[in-house]
């Protein structure tokens, strides 16, 4: 009776720890929030978005398709953080915190938004009429970066994702 007893608990202890480690996996998001954040042009930029991964799609052209609003991530839409006035590609920009979007283009020259709503889900509620600032760009050929990433330096930020850099100047 005793062993039947400790086989039993045995069996239901691993099955536990089985179900626990299975249903923790599954939590993990497969488009994790990151940030970063730097100095540039004398003020603190902070950038706040989902890091999608490549996993094998095709993504300019495919999932992310050119010529419409992205959300510039995953998930909730980007956001931007200028702690004071800066100029983005010559045009200014007051402090604040933004909802950021791209629209990709196939020729390599993305428009890069700052919308006055900050937070919103996806692009799905986008409202031109809110933007801020507009400025084009052009995109550039980099390595390969399976997770989207931004970075911040002292004269721009950059959004590095599959085989594209998109390169914004700050002044």
């Amino acid at each position: 009776m005793k062993k039947s007893f400790q086989l039993k608990a045995a069996f239901l202890f691993a099955f536990a720890l089985l179900l626990s480690t299975v249903t923790f996996a599954q939590n993990k998001p497969a488009s994790p929030r990151d940030s970063v954040s730097g100095k540039a042009a004398g003020s603190t930029i902070t950038i706040n978005y989902g890091s999608p991964s490549v996993k094998g799609r095709k993504i300019w052209g495919g999932l992310e398709a050119y010529g419409k609003v992205w959300r510039a991530g995953a998930n909730e839409a980007t956001t931007f953080t200028t702690t004071k006035d800066i100029k983005v590609e010559g045009k200014s920009l007051a402090a604040g915190t933004y909802g950021f979007f791209l629209i990709p283009n196939e020729n390599g020259t993305w428009t890069v938004i700052f919308n006055k709503v900050a937070k919103q889900w996806g692009a799905f509620k986008y409202d031109e009429s809110k933007d801020a600032l507009r400025v084009d760009v052009k995109t550039k050929a980099a390595p390969m970066h399976e997770r989207l990433v931004y970075t911040v330096d002292a004269k721009s930020f950059c959004m590095f994702w599959d085989k594209i850099v998109v390169p914004v100047s700050v002044k």
